[in-house]
């Protein structure tokens, strides 16, 4: 689910800024440049997915290594995915709540700077799209490592997800389909909210997991575990006290408790380090975008009068 959702979202960003490119050039006259975008498309995602089957490769190389280190550094490349996941595609939901409405000018700009070169208009156009491409897919990518999301499941949703942000694309541009798009983003980017803050949760239980396993390996580096030597019964190794256990009253690994882990992070072992940072996380880059979609500046100045 929050493969799909985030393929969805991604690729509906991605959609629109094809869009406004074959406009452009079609207002300028220049629709044979047409293939070029579409080309840009295909490499980007091609790019995508290289990617995504590098990094699984890094991971499953790790696992699959008889080194003692290993699982800790499998665990610990996870959380790295995981902390760069966050902070990108936190970035990108407040970055395009507030940049959404200059989004058309600025894309159009690009187009008509990539236009006044004559000879390369061609890779011009070429380069804008797969960048744009590459970004939206890097961000997915990055995700469902991060999630640790393989198999042919993870796989569907990912496919399923660029199919329909495909087929809206076309609705929406080539067959005048009303959809309120602003609204879309809007309830996309609440639910991404969730989503991500989830994805804080279990970042902090991989590095949880990596110093479980460098004390068990070591007896010298237990003093990292200060909760769990002092009380290991209601403690996690570097969490704190257990908020709760709900295991065995709702699983997060059976329905519905496997739905509310994908959508808002729900574990039925829950950390005190990670009940604090998932509300910290909501606290801050959910006020945030809650700010931009008001049209508020979450820091304001006010400017004061200088009296001579």
């Amino acid at each position: 689910m929050p493969t799909f959702v985030i393929t969805l979202r991604e690729g509906v960003e991605a959609a629109l800024v094809v869009r406004i490119v074959l406009a452009c050039l079609k207002k300028s006259g220049q629709s044979y440049l047409s293939p070029w975008v579409f080309g840009g498309v295909g490499v980007g995602l091609i790019a995508s997915a290289l990617i995504g089957v590098m990094f699984g490769w890094t991971i499953q190389i790790l696992s699959a290594s008889n080194q003692p280190f290993a699982p800790i550094m499998e665990s610990l490349l996870e959380a790295t995915f995981g902390v760069l996941a966050i902070a990108m595609l936190s970035w990108m939901l407040i970055w395009m709540t507030k940049q959404a409405r200059f989004m058309k000018a600025e894309v159009e700009g690009a187009v008509s700077a990539a236009l006044t070169q004559n000879s390369h208009a061609g890779w011009g156009v070429f380069t804008l799209v797969l960048i744009a491409v590459l970004r939206e897919g890097f961000e997915t990518v990055l995700f469902v490592v991060a999630k640790f999301q393989q198999g042919i499941i993870p796989a569907i949703c990912a496919w399923a997800g660029l199919i329909s942000a495909t087929a809206l694309g076309v609705l929406l541009f080539k067959w005048g389909i009303k959809i309120n798009i602003r609204l879309f983003f809007k309830y996309m980017g609440v639910l991404l909210l969730f989503i991500v803050a989830g994805l804080v949760v279990s970042t902090l239980g991989l590095f949880d997991s990596a110093v479980n396993i460098l004390s068990q390996s070591n007896r010298e580096s237990a003093s990292l575990c200060f909760y769990y030597e002092r009380f290991p019964k209601i403690h996690s190794w570097i969490l704190g006290p257990m908020v709760w256990n709900t295991s065995k009253l709702l699983p997060e690994e059976k329905f519905p408790g496997l739905l509310l882990s994908a959508l808002f992070g729900y574990t039925d072992k829950l950390y005190v380090m990670q009940a604090i940072a998932y509300l910290m996380f909501l606290g801050t880059v959910g006020g945030i975008y809650f700010q931009s979609l008001a049209g508020r500046v979450f820091f304001p100045f006010k400017k004061t009068q200088v009296t001579k």
